[in-house]
């Protein structure tokens, strides 16, 4: 049974492998791996799976679209109730693999995906990009810190840019940017605190799941950039992530008191 094979000793889950009709996927999220083995002994409505996970609602339906997305679940609406929606295992499981076969995996979907023809210089780097990290992480290669202190060098020649604009200029200068040169859609999801959503992430949108945050390099570019137009030390934590299994990333920016709020001694 999937169940058996997905969670080995104390209930762990696996990474396991499945063939559907998009090619091969991996299943590396806990929670994925318990939707999946609660669906190895036939399908469950949706409120029957929230149940069974305790996991919010929103949670799951996260998950289950995205698997269905890829191939993996497949989904009916109930006929006498069209509220309802029922899901079930549309692929076949394979096995698990372990943290290096993952990521090869993971390198080979990446290539398979890109297309040298296309003539988009955005989708080459992003490929490019990725292979050299996600072979890095199959050695057990951690280059957090030197992205990190990449992204501050880049954020300090970037700062200039932005000079004399307003917090409220700078973030939607920043949202322009990150659109023009592809690196995915920067909104704003408050400014108090400061916090700023990427949906699509030129960073880490295709890493496989790393169960930590991982855009290192964005939180360098963002840190020296508002370091710079604050004239102190930013801090910015990523609470949020696609490597994390979040559909989104999220940095909340800490700022530097204003000069006139540090106390005069």
């Amino acid at each position: 049974m999937i169940t058996d094979r997905l969670e080995g000793e104390s209930g762990k889950t696996g990474l396991g492998l499945f063939r559907t009709a998009q090619g091969l996927r991996v299943v590396d999220s806990p929670t994925r791996a318990r939707i999946l083995s609660l669906l190895g002994d036939g399908e469950l409505s949706f409120e029957e799976i929230v149940s069974q996970t305790e996991r919010a609602k929103s949670t799951i339906s996260v998950h289950l679209r995205d698997l269905v997305a890829d191939g993996v679940l497949g989904a009916r609406t109930d006929p006498d109730d069209g509220r309802r929606k029922y899901f079930f295992i549309d692929s076949e499981f394979l096995g698990q693999l372990s943290d290096a076969e993952r990521l090869e995996a993971d390198i080979g979907r990446l290539m398979a995906d890109y297309d040298p023809l296309s003539g988009d210089l955005s989708a080459f780097y992003r490929a490019m990009f990725r292979s050299i990290r996600v072979t890095l992480l199959a050695d057990g290669v951690n280059i957090d810190p030197i992205l990190s202190a990449a992204g501050t060098h880049l954020g300090r020649r970037l700062a200039n840019a932005f000079d004399g604009l307003s917090l409220e200029e700078l973030v939607e200068a920043l949202s322009r940017f990150w659109e023009h040169h592809a690196l995915g859609r920067l909104s704003v999801a408050s400014m108090a605190p400061l916090t700023i959503e990427v949906h699509d992430c030129f960073e880490c949108v295709d890493l496989p799941y790393l169960g930590r945050p991982a855009c290192a390099f964005d939180c360098g570019v963002l840190a020296a950039i508002f370091s710079a137009h604050c004239e102190g030390e930013a801090q910015v934590v990523e609470t949020a992530c696609y490597a994390m299994g979040s559909g989104i990333c999220r940095f909340e920016i800490v700022l530097p008191p204003a000069p006139e709020d540090v106390p005069v001694a």
